[in-house]
């Protein structure tokens, strides 16, 4: 049995940990954190997920007051685990800390703002004590899908290699005002400070570089100084309006901690951006867009391309097709993949139950059931239940570290790059 401690819970992300009842957590958490919107919202949070008429959870949250939070919640050691989802400039020193300490850490991305916390990165990931990000996309089942596409070398062949374009393309768009477990997202002031949230370089890009690693590497190790080279870098802006900024914050006015990045009650908040790179010679385009309001029933958006020499994977996403995407395979010239693709999805059919085909202009698109698509939300439940294992196990997958390292160098370098 484990007992689960969060330090300052000022994301969401932390509270959708809890999202679902785990037999193997104990029922009493506890919450090392100031006063203030940050706590109250994540208190909320568990309270609605407890309080909900289908499937309740039954967390009682133990709240810890202190001058210095972090430094009882060590005196106090009531658990082995702390969860980290908050501000994002001191959490790598915060993870190393704690992993110094002999806690394990599940850490929400980014794990840092920018190069100025590298130094703190190789104490982060050297364990034991397991610190592992929270990569919830490898739970979702186009990404499944998609790396088992790659690795099924009859069907999809090998990545293109083409200097005129990426192997893989991979976007995301999210929205700053929005709806999470059915009500309106709020967000923390300090959200709209780049300097302690991140920004578009290393926020969101964390989940893109790390699918970039999966598709190419696998669970091989990794290094940046000898299998990554960077081609390119840009960040840009979303205008916050002031009345955009009240209502996904619940706060009156732009605070002085924000006046740095606005005029005339417009923020210009630098939430956007691209990077280039080739990893082991595959070449890889990763963008992040931050638009301002998500239309009813949109959700956030997760475009894709992946080209190999047999056949491309193309993942559409568009707002006029709903929340759910839908996979293409699409054969190369030359190259018949439907004996291929349907002797896949007959190997397939234990992980993927129900999975099947039908004929589109250039290939084939994937029929998916119901059953198989799980909420971005329920993802953070499945990231805790496989910390679990690594931590219950005594050891974790020898790409796990380097692949952090190398995620967060890649981001870290490439804001630079942007900002040169």
């Amino acid at each position: 049995m484990h007992t689960l401690s969060f330090y300052e819970p000022g994301h969401f992300h932390a509270a959708l940990t809890l999202r679902n009842k785990n037999p193997r957590v104990a029922n009493d958490v506890h919450l090392y954190a100031h006063p203030g919107p940050d706590r109250e919202s994540f208190l909320a949070l568990v309270d609605a997920f407890n309080s909900r008429p289908n499937d309740p959870t039954c967390w009682r949250v133990c709240l810890h007051e202190a001058d210095d939070p972090l430094a009882r919640l060590i005196a106090d050691r009531r658990g082995d685990v702390v969860v980290l989802a908050g501000r994002n400039a001191t959490k790598l020193a915060t993870i190393a800390r704690l992993h110094r300490e002999g806690f394990h850490v599940l850490a929400d991305k980014p794990w840092l703002t920018s190069s100025a916390a590298l130094p703190s990165l190789r104490d982060a990931t050297a364990g034991p004590p397991l610190a592992m990000d929270i990569m919830t996309e490898r739970h979702e089942v186009l990404a499944r899908l998609r790396q088992r596409i790659v690795t099924d070398t009859d069907l999809f062949g090998e990545f293109e290699r083409d200097a005129e374009r990426p192997a893989i393309e991979i976007a995301t768009v999210h929205h700053l005002y929005k709806v999470v477990n059915g009500q309106a997202l709020r967000r923390p002031w300090w959200y709209y400070d780049v300097g302690i949230q991140g920004d578009g370089m290393v926020d969101v890009q964390s989940h893109l570089a790390d699918q970039v690693q999966w598709l190419v590497a696998g669970e091989e190790p990794a290094r940046w100084d000898r299998d990554v080279e960077l081609h390119g870098a840009r960040r840009w802006t979303t205008p916050v309006p002031v009345d955009l900024y009240r209502e996904s914050t619940g706060q009156p006015d732009f605070p002085d901690a924000l006046a740095r990045y606005v005029e005339d009650d417009l923020l210009d908040l630098p939430c956007n951006g691209e990077i280039e790179f080739s990893l082991h010679g595959v070449r890889a385009r990763l963008r992040a867009e931050w638009g301002q309001r998500e239309a009813p029933g949109s959700g956030d958006r997760h475009p894709c391309t992946v080209r190999g020499t047999r056949c491309d994977i193309v993942v559409r996403h568009e707002p006029e097709s709903g929340p759910a995407a839908e996979l293409e395979v699409l054969a190369k010239p030359g190259n018949a993949i439907d004996a291929p693709l349907s002797a896949a999805i007959t190997h397939w059919q234990g992980e993927f139950p129900g999975l099947g085909f039908e004929p589109v202009d250039g290939g084939f698109r994937l029929t998916i059931p119901d059953a198989l698509r799980t909420s971005h939300e329920s993802h953070f439940a499945m990231v805790l239940e496989d910390f679990l294992d690594y931590v219950d196990a005594g050891s974790w997958p020898e790409w796990l570290a380097p692949g952090i390292r190398l995620r967060y160098e890649i981001l870290a370098h490439a804001r630079e790059l942007a900002l040169s």
